[in-house]
């Protein structure tokens, strides 16, 4: 597979999909309560949609 197939490949779009909803979904544990574990478990899933999304750029750029 060349590069350009690799890049185009549907698999890294829905990785990167997957990481946008991860973010929204820390965003909005991030607004949904004032207690101090709503604000880490916000933390921790934004981090992950980051990494996720990392992945999935890396995977295209590779």
């Amino acid at each position: 597979m060349n590069s350009t197939q690799n890049a185009n490949d549907e698999r890294h779009y829905m990785v990167i999909t997957a990481a946008i909803v991860i973010g929204f979904a820390g965003i909005f544990l991030r607004f949904a309560g004032e207690a101090p574990y709503w604000s880490w478990i916000a933390n921790v899933v934004l981090v992950l949609g980051v990494i996720v999304a990392l992945k999935g750029v890396f995977a295209i750029l590779k």
